[in-house]
């Protein structure tokens, strides 16, 4: 496979996201990205911990690991990787469609996670899961293909940059990619699966996610259990050190698509894709 030219420009080291002037959402769309409360309407204020465990931290729990795993979670808290793969203009298309695949509008800003510098970091360094789909180039390469594709879409449909586009415009351009039917940017997707590369989009972004103690505090895991391990290993009851839930009512915004299901979609062929990397390599 050639190298790819990078037609975004020159990668970035500092860590603030970038916008264009018009990129930036208004108030009035910041608003449309809130959940709500559903008997109301009312948008929910961002909260430090969302999540039915309130005061709950996984960290509190750090003198019971042992000293290795206690090193590499408080890294993901107190060092967040720098930008170094992705262009100044790739940063603000890969920020806005991050923040539609896993929005965090309902964190305050200082307790979001850096899912973008979770993925700059992987593509920078070359991690890869050892195995990929047959006619998938190199991730670097897909995500430099995807996101070319991804304007081509905005640009199609809505003429304009995919970080300037609404909440609910980019919730349609990347919907094209979930059902397969990309409407612009042949001239990528031809070069790889477009299915295959939002499986790869979605399953980077919450694995970056996920593996913070910031969305372990959210869903009320208890962090890592070693050396001391587990004493409750039936009918799923919390560990004395756990909480129970409190649940509260949300619903999704009211002006996105985040609170519809849809089956992923099929390209050409109409063979049903298999989750993850995995399959014929």
């Amino acid at each position: 496979m050639n190298k790819l030219r990078n037609p975004f420009g020159p990668t970035r080291t500092n860590l603030a996201p970038l916008y264009q002037s018009g990129d930036r959402p208004t108030a009035a769309e910041n608003m449309d990205r809130l959940p709500v409360e559903p008997t109301t309407g009312h948008p929910l204020a961002p909260r430090e911990q969302p999540g039915y465990y309130p005061g709950y931290r996984t960290l509190a729990q750090q003198a019971y690991w042992d000293e290795a795993t206690r090193t590499v979670v408080l890294d993901r808290v107190n060092h967040v990787p720098p930008l170094r793969f992705f262009s100044e203009a790739e940063v603000r298309v890969m920020q806005a469609v991050v923040d539609r695949i896993l929005p965090q509008d309902d964190r305050i800003p200082t307790k979001r996670i850096p899912i973008l510098n979770t993925i700059d970091k992987r593509l920078a360094e070359d991690i890869q899961d050892g195995y990929r789909f047959e006619g998938m180039p190199k991730d670097q390469e897909v995500f430099r293909l995807g996101i070319q594709g991804i304007e081509a879409i905005a640009q199609k449909l809505y003429q304009r940059s995919f970080a300037a586009l609404t909440v609910l415009e980019q919730d349609r351009v990347l919907e094209t990619l979930h059902d397969g039917n990309p409407p612009a940017g042949e001239e990528y997707w031809k070069q790889m699966s477009v299915i295959h590369f939002w499986q790869l989009l979605v399953q980077d972004c919450i694995e970056g996610y996920y593996a913070h103690p910031y969305a372990w505090d959210e869903i009320g895991f208890g962090g890592p259990a070693y050396p001391r391990g587990y004493m409750r290993l039936e009918r799923g009851d919390p560990e004395p050190w756990e909480q129970g839930e409190q649940r509260y009512a949300w619903a999704p915004p009211p002006g996105a698509l985040s609170g519809r299901f849809a089956p992923l979609g099929v390209e050409a062929g109409g063979k049903t894709p298999t989750p993850g990397q995995e399959g014929t390599h």
